[in-house]
């Protein structure tokens, strides 16, 4: 860390700011499981099919993707705190429009701003805190983070369950409203940009070679439309479905595109030339798969368990909670660990303990009771903590300027 950031965050507590962060992050990842349970009350209440209610998951993934592109971009233009505040601004807003949405369109239309607005909050999150602590506190840090971003998508269908069996499913949304407006005041109020990032970026804006317009929309194109393709094509059966197979097709030429374009570019949307290194590209690729994992079964199980077993929603959420619990603690254990251990190995460890709490999901029949789903999910929250703390540590390490290739303007 800087020293100029160490100055200009003295006059506040690092860690106060890293919980108001890490909350405005847990906000975020929450919605974008809390209404997987809550899809059969969403039909119901707005008159829609199943399977169209489905649109309200896809259509928040996707305006994720396509924000997640352009925020490193507009937290340097606007600065990392306005960029930060307005994204929380448009994600409170849009969550409070969901919960009065009046039918399908309202709703998707409101969920894809709040989609817009949450897709940037996650890697500004991630840089406030890189700058906020020195190398030897940042594991306890991410930690803190990590509980965020991975316990979330774990309290969602238990928060999202209750609330629709107990209250209404537009609660699943309105929940975040007062929660955004005070967690805005309060970081609004303490958070300082970092004397030498504010130099860095009026450097970098003098510099720059402008917007880079075209990888952009080949970099969104490709990740909405692989979103679509990954979250529609079960239901409405893969390239069996002509508007699957379009999409597919979209999706295929935007990706061999952005590659050539991307490498080539001074300015680019995203540096592809990142991957290419060893640390840092498998860096990607271990948090590709695991995060993979967490959402998949996290949304898949509570259904599963939904539709085979008879659970309600509320029993649905209450059988990932034990392994929300345990991640929650392992997530502290590993921010301590991480300064002590390399990360490869305690990746290594983690690796191995997810890969046995699926190896246990292999066996599931119809006589299972609720412990063997929950004690599955505990196990894997043993090493989920392992795996996201070390590789987001070793990431950040791995993240430098990399030489450009021929680099055009």
């Amino acid at each position: 860390m800087s020293a100029g950031a160490t100055r200009a965050d003295a006059s506040a507590n690092p860690w106060a700011i890293a919980v108001l962060v890490s909350l405005a992050a847990f906000m975020e990842v929450l919605d974008t499981t809390i209404a997987n349970v809550a899809l059969r009350y969403i039909a119901g209440g707005l008159g829609v099919s199943e399977d169209e209610s489905t649109w309200v998951v896809t259509t928040y993934l996707v305006a994720n993707a396509v924000s997640l592109t352009v925020s490193a971009f507009l937290a340097k233009t606007l600065g990392r705190k306005t960029f930060f505040l307005i994204c929380l601004a448009l994600f409170t807003a849009s969550s409070v429009l969901c919960g009065f949405a009046w039918n399908l369109q309202s709703l998707l239309l409101f969920r894809i701003m709040q989609g817009l607005g949450g897709g940037g909050l996650v890697p500004v999150v991630q840089a406030i805190l890189a700058d906020l602590f020195p190398p030897a506190k940042r594991g306890q840090a991410f930690a803190m983070f990590g509980v965020a971003v991975v316990v979330a998508p774990v309290v969602g269908p238990t928060l999202g369950g209750w609330l629709s069996d107990n209250v209404s499913w537009h609660w699943c949304f309105l929940i975040n409203g007062p929660i955004g407006v005070i967690a805005i005041a309060l970081i609004a109020l303490i958070l300082r940009e970092p004397e030498k990032a504010v130099e860095e970026w009026r450097k970098w804006r003098q510099q720059k070679g402008g917007f880079d317009l075209v990888g952009f929309v080949l970099v969104a194109t490709f990740l909405g439309t692989l979103e679509i393709v990954l979250d529609r094509g079960l239901e409405d059966d893969w390239f069996g479905s002509s508007f699957i197979t379009a999409v597919a097709i979209v999706c295929a030429l935007a990706f061999v595109l952005m590659i050539p374009w991307e490498v080539t570019r001074r300015n680019p949307t995203v540096d592809v030339r990142m991957v290419a290194t060893r640390q840092f590209g498998a860096c990607f690729l271990v948090t590709l798969g695991t995060f993979a994992i967490l959402f998949s079964t996290t949304q898949s199980l509570p259904e599963l368990v939904q539709v085979d077993f008879g659970y309600t929603a509320t029993w649905a959420g209450l059988m990932l909670t034990p392994g929300g619990v345990v991640t929650m603690a392992m997530m502290f254990v590993t921010g301590r660990l991480v300064g002590k251990i390399q990360p490869k190995y305690l990746i290594a460890a983690g690796a191995v303990i997810i890969a046995l709490s699926l190896y246990a999901l292999t066996n599931v029949y119809g006589d299972l009771g609720f412990w063997f789903m929950a004690r599955s999910r505990m196990l894997f929250g043993v090493g989920l903590p392992l795996v996201f703390v070390s590789i987001t540590t070793a990431s950040l390490t791995a993240s430098r300027p990399t030489r450009p290739a021929r680099p055009r303007p």
